[in-house]
């Protein structure tokens, strides 16, 4: 048998469980250090820290996916918390055949994944597009951030997981329904969306939100947090118009 050199370590010495269960570990120093810039977004932060499941819903432009996000990533890559993974679920209203699509839920749900690579940019601090495209290769391959379509959750118990529902307000009762009853041992949830701009054309199924936000509102776990003009954090032209658009009420 070869000897062994001098300062040869058995593989997964020094390393915890949750570094050894990953395939690509990723340096959480990397992460760049962000605060709330309006008054909603701390109140999100504060909910965050304080262990709530939350809906943020409101305006665009007023980083409530962001932020969500940005937490969910610190959460993750903390060594000494049970997360071990995020699922960013949202329907997709115009195309709800995904399912008829060739390949399996994460290539069907490539179509709107490229907004949250972008989002996770501005979260880490690499010297180049390069070393940026591997670190979120890692993350993608160590399923560290996982896309789901609420076509493939039935069935399905999310245990150690931080869940993000985006656009949920193109979601109808029985999808928010089978969702939040997917939660499973230390997981959180989190709705982000506008519940007045819904892309669903069947009445009943756009009160289905209403229902839904009227049922987690009475229980104590849940944060609702209202996001206004004075929230939006986009600068120039695109901020002029949502809020011109909001004040039209379209």
């Amino acid at each position: 048998m070869p000897k062994k050199r001098n300062g040869d370590q058995p593989i997964g010495v020094g390393m915890t469980a949750k570094q050894m269960k990953r395939k690509k570990p990723v340096n959480a120093d990397y992460l760049v250090n962000i605060d709330p810039i309006t008054d909603n977004q701390k109140v999100l932060f504060d909910s965050y820290k304080a262990g709530k499941h939350i809906i943020a819903y409101g305006a665009a432009g007023t980083g409530k996916t962001f932020v969500t996000l940005y937490n969910a990533l610190k959460d993750v890559l903390n060594e000494n918390t049970p997360y071990e993974r995020i699922y960013i679920v949202r329907s997709l209203v115009a195309t709800r055949e995904i399912g008829f699509l060739p390949g399996d839920h994460e290539d069907k749900s490539d179509i709107y994944q490229v907004p949250y690579k972008h989002m996770v940019k501005y979260m880490f601090q690499m010297s180049s597009d390069a070393d940026f495209d591997m670190l979120y290769g890692n993350l993608r391959a160590q399923d560290t951030i996982k896309f789901w379509s609420t076509s493939f959750l039935r069935g399905t118990t999310l245990d150690n997981a931080i869940v993000i529902v985006d656009e949920f307000q193109n979601l109808n009762f029985h999808e928010l329904d089978s969702i939040i009853t997917r939660i499973g041992e230390d997981s959180k949830i989190y709705f982000c969306g506008d519940a007045s701009q819904s892309d669903l054309q069947k009445t009943n199924e756009r009160n289905g939100i209403i229902d839904f936000m009227k049922i987690v509102r009475s229980m104590p776990s849940f944060n609702l947090i209202e996001f206004g003009i004075n929230d939006i954090v986009r600068s120039g032209l695109v901020k002029e118009y949502l809020i011109a658009k909001l004040e039209q009420n379209m």
